[in-house]
């Protein structure tokens, strides 16, 4: 069963399997355990992302977040049954730690700069595919695996989807910064209008630190209308500014979960 709903498509995606024409009418693979709505939209737009991309050999970025766990998962469902070759690139402890815990084969920007396709979350993505990126924390490493293909596949679920940014997503766009800059630059974003906070650890005293030793600033900007791009380049020229989470012109296609297991696929080329 096809639905066309704008500029993207709906499919029906159960048991792994699917049509563009029909509705596969197996029950989901994972019916016979409960999930939460929320889950199963994650684990639908993974598995379907995971196998529309991977048919052969080839180099992988592995993404962070609740999302990449079930792509790794699919994934090396697909290299064991298939006997595949696949270097996987982490952007973060976390996703290294899931290609190891996976068995699959670890590698490096050093070893394989060129990636043909790179996996990851988003904590929104508006009707022009631009997402913000980082609330995990890994938001640097996330932009520099994803620079280094000309296929940023994103995997989330129906919450994500937005018409502008800062619909759904009120926690605002994480910028990492240097940490004796973060009181100036704090500053200059609330000049452009919001409000940036320093983000706080929880299970510690203190501020988060991420894996490149910095600070992170939720800037929860209170623009209409915005131009992205423009915005993303000002800031990262503020000194001290490691990074935003905005990727602007990045994605090359969104695969957005929903609650009852189908999956609504958005590309870059319609957007």
């Amino acid at each position: 069963m096809r639905l066309s709903f704008g500029l993207c498509r709906k499919i029906f995606y159960r048991g792994f399997s699917h049509s563009h024409s029909v509705c596969c009418k197996r029950k989901n693979s994972y019916s016979s355990v409960k999930m939460d709505p929320a889950e199963m939209s994650k684990k639908a737009a993974a598995c379907k992302a995971i196998d529309d991309h991977i048919k052969e050999n080839c180099t992988v970025g592995i993404g962070s977040g609740s999302t990449i766990v079930y792509a790794v998962e699919q994934l090396a469902k697909k290299v064991q049954k298939d006997d595949l070759k696949i270097p996987c690139v982490p952007t973060s402890i976390q996703a290294k730690q899931l290609i190891r815990h996976h068995k699959l084969c670890l590698s490096d920007l050093e070893e394989t700069p060129e990636l043909d396709f790179v996996f990851d979350g988003a904590d929104e993505v508006d009707a022009k595919l631009t997402l913000i990126k980082g609330g995990g924390g890994c938001l640097t490493q996330e932009k520099i695996v994803a620079s280094c293909t000309k296929n940023l596949i994103i995997l989330a679920d129906h919450r994500k989807d937005s018409i502008s940014l800062g619909t759904n997503w009120t926690k605002g766009i994480p910028i990492e910064v240097i940490p004796m800059a973060y009181i100036p630059i704090k500053n200059r974003l609330e000049a452009m209008g919001g409000v940036a906070e320093l983000r706080m650890a929880k299970s510690k005293a203190g501020p988060v630190v991420t894996d490149n030793g910095n600070f992170i600033l939720d800037w929860k900007f209170t623009l209409t209308n915005a131009d992205w791009k423009t915005i993303d380049q000002k800031i990262t020229c503020f000194p001290g500014v490691v990074d935003t989470g905005l990727f602007v012109d990045m994605a090359s296609k969104v695969y957005f979960g929903q609650p009852d297991g189908t999956v609504i696929v958005k590309d870059k080329k319609d957007a």
